[in-house]
């Protein structure tokens, strides 16, 4: 026999409803606004009675934007510049997570101190250092190579687990690999398998939702990154640097002058069509892995 709803508990069950509603309204705003503002036309930026259904729905600002931003072009670099640093990432800082949770070294806790300073250090700090690492690479008088303005400057980070938040992605390996069981390894140990072996077949294997966690997080921080791409890229164009450069691109396009003065509100229908067509990728890739994400969210050692 069902039990009745006492009224505190109809009263909790609206009062929740509401909660949520409003967090979503809250969370999803921004993506409703680009939308809305993705396909009007920029003279209903400045008619007050336009809220969030467009007067005059057009393509024509989209297709601008696109054009702007040479998005099928910039789309591929940044696919490829990501997709190479992720898998490079994901292995060097998988290799580093296992040696902490595994191995015992002389230095192990330094170095793994150094490990906490990667994720609370901004980059600000260090991207001086780094340009002229990059600008003089090699020997200082012997032999150096400008890699300004190269992939290099992205892959030889990611390869050596110092790229974007590779912190963050080794203590997410560590404390998986630190919950592993031991009799894993030794039975690995017992078929001939020695440490690197052990890592390929039978660690890395079992991780997958490890490895899945940090490849969204890799790729997604890849693709947004802003700064230090503009500081390594002068003509090597990522989504995230032409969006910045939108408003100059947009100029030279319609009107033919970088100079030329346009309302600020009227820009806004560009700007949000330049950010729903840099998110939509990310937007389409996080809905597909969505269900995985998230339980390798739960398994990845991040919570608890």
């Amino acid at each position: 026999m069902k039990r009745k709803k006492t009224a505190a508990e109809r009263v909790w069950s609206v009062f929740r409803f509401l909660i949520i509603s409003g967090l979503g309204f809250i969370i999803l705003y921004p993506l409703i606004y680009m939308v809305s503002c993705t396909f009007r036309e920029r003279g209903d930026m400045n008619d007050p009675t336009v809220v969030w259904l467009p007067r005059n729905f057009t393509f024509s600002v989209l297709k601008e934007t696109v054009q702007a931003m040479d998005f099928p072009r910039t789309l591929v670099n940044t696919f490829v510049l990501n997709v190479v640093c992720t898998v490079f990432q994901i292995v060097s800082c998988a290799l580093t997570g296992y040696g902490f949770a595994r191995f015992e070294f002389r230095g192990k806790k330094l170095l793994f101190g150094i490990v906490i300073l990667m994720i609370l250090v901004p980059t600000q700090i260090i991207s001086l250092p780094l340009f002229f690492r990059f600008r003089y690479f090699g020997i200082e008088g012997v032999a150096t190579v400008n890699l300004i303005d190269n992939m290099l400057t992205m892959y030889l980070p990611a390869i050596t687990a110092n790229g974007i938040r590779s912190g963050l992605m080794i203590l997410i390996f560590r404390q998986f690999f630190r919950g592993m069981p031991k009799e894993l390894e030794d039975a690995a140990c017992i078929d001939g398998c020695g440490p690197f072996m052990t890592f390929v077949r039978v660690m890395l294997p079992n991780a997958m939702m490890s490895v899945l966690t940090v490849f969204l997080f890799t790729i997604v921080w890849y693709w947004n990154d802003y700064y230090i791409s503009t500081m390594f890229f002068h003509n090597t164009r990522t989504v995230a640097t032409m969006l910045h450069n939108l408003d100059n691109e947009l100029k030279i396009r319609l009107f033919g002058s970088a100079t030329v003065q346009i309302s600020e509100r009227e820009r806004i229908v560009w700007n949000q069509a330049g950010c729903l067509i840099s998110i939509a990728p990310i937007l389409i890739m996080y809905l597909c892995l969505q269900k995985r994400f998230t339980e390798s969210i739960e398994r990845s050692g991040i919570v608890g």
